[in-house]
């Protein structure tokens, strides 16, 4: 299990460009699968997650090509589906959540698909029902079976269009739905699709591709099926995730800080919260700049009542980013209430916080009411285990502005989600140690 040894108390200086899109990168990869013909993809971003799926794919028979760190030209024209039925499939898949999005693409072209519970974030209950729910409104049969591992299988030999309400804005979930609807025979019309820039994304590509869909960017999709796909060559969004990291690293450590290539207009309210907490910015074409701050003081509400910070569906903000905005809040001036409720297990974190100065009422499991110390206090260093991926930066934010030496251990959770991030941090004036 490696470690961070992270000395507080250094001010960033200089340009960051953030990394491609993790939550894209999952489900644009997986489309390869749809079409025989080559797919090339930019921008991928080097994390564990995203590595370990492109490996998996290279695992099924799919021709693998590595143009650069970040450019990977795929072609999913030998599929080895026998691969499925083995133990390196299931020992990988089963470790790796994002590889149930594979699902979709085999339901669509090869009619059949054999997945193992996926792993990834322990931060809760992370329901498969919408995924599978939409498959079977299409016609697949479904069965799990634990005692064959506790593999899902489906059986989708006769996919047909169908209208289907999704029981949640699942972007896994409309995202795996719609890349088996896009082969189905007939019109598939999806409603209370999820509608993030990621799922858009993953729209403008499968119609690249010749996929026929409408609606997108909305939460009602419409499908006409296609026999067959096409190659394409995609480019993935900066990962608006990372970003308000470097935000919220900025204005915790008091640090002047250009964030590059920032795609704005697909940031939504991101900016606008973090400017809720007192933190300046300026938007300069595609850029944002972070000037510093010695202090940055929390909004009210109109009539005087404390900020409440939620998540929501997109357009509302989303959750990856809530566990950022609470440590960006500990050295404000006033009061937040953060309210994370999609995941009940993501603020166990705050312990860590806790113990380090931080002034935070746990008010329940999905409820944390974060008091600002305006600097009159500092937070000190301490060691401590990163439990999740958003979680881990959190903490890493802390330990750049703490008093003294932090110690994170587990930090392959970091390295799940943020590339090089010791690297590039030390690169600005960090000083990050990897033991």
């Amino acid at each position: 299990m490696a470690s961070f040894k992270v000395t507080g108390g250094k001010k960033l200086q200089g340009e960051i460009i953030p990394q491609g899109a993790k939550n894209e990168a999952l489900q644009i990869i997986c489309a390869v699968l749809l079409t025989k013909e080559t797919v090339t993809i930019h921008n991928i971003p080097a994390i564990r997650d995203v590595i370990a799926l492109i490996d998996l794919l290279g695992d099924m028979g799919v021709k693998l090509t590595h143009l650069s760190e970040t450019s990977v030209r795929f072609q999913a024209d030998d599929v080895n589906l026998s691969y499925l039925e083995t133990e390196s499939y299931k020992t990988k898949a089963a470790s790796l959540r994002g590889s149930v999005m594979m699902l979709g693409p085999l339901l669509a072209r090869f009619k059949k698909g054999r997945i193992p519970r996926p792993g990834g974030d322990k931060i809760g209950r992370r329901r498969l029902d919408t995924h599978f729910l939409g498959f079977e409104r299409l016609g697949a049969k479904f069965d799990f079976d634990p005692e064959d591992g506790g593999f899902y299988k489906v059986d989708a030999s006769n996919l047909k269009g169908t209208y289907m309400l999704l029981d949640e804005a699942s972007v896994t979930g409309t995202a795996n739905v719609l890349m088996a609807a896009v082969l189905a025979e007939g019109t598939t019309t999806i409603y209370n699709a999820a509608c993030e820039p990621y799922l858009q994304q993953l729209c403008k590509m499968l119609v690249r591709m010749g996929a026929n869909i409408s609606g997108i960017g909305s939460n009602l999709l419409t499908i006409e099926g296609v026999s067959e796909l096409n190659g394409t060559e995609h480019t993935m969004l900066p990962d608006m995730i990372e970003i308000g990291s470097f935000i919220g690293m900025a204005a915790m450590t008091q640090s002047e800080l250009t964030i590059k290539n920032c795609s704005v207009p697909d940031l939504g309210v991101i900016p606008a919260v973090f400017q809720k907490l007192g933190i300046k910015l300026e938007i300069r074409g595609d850029d944002i700049f972070v000037p510093a701050q010695d202090h940055y003081e929390i909004e009210t509400f109109i009539d005087g009542s404390m900020l409440t910070v939620a998540d929501a569906p997109w357009p509302g903000f989303t959750p990856d980013l809530l566990s950022i905005v609470l440590v960006t809040a500990i050295q404000a001036k006033g009061t937040v209430l953060i309210h994370q409720k999609m995941f009940e297990s993501r603020l166990f974190f705050v312990d860590k916080l806790i113990e380090m100065g931080a002034q935070i009422i746990l008010c329940d499991p999905h409820r944390a009411t974060v008091v600002g110390m305006n600097r009159h206090i500092q937070l000190r260093g301490i060691r401590m285990t990163s439990p999740d991926i958003r979680a881990g930066v959190s903490l890493l934010i802390a330990a750049m502005s703490a008093n003294g030496v932090s110690i994170i251990d587990n930090i392959e959770q970091i390295d799940r989600g943020y590339q090089h991030i010791d690297t590039r941090l030390n690169a600005i004036g960090a000083e990050i140690i990897r033991l």
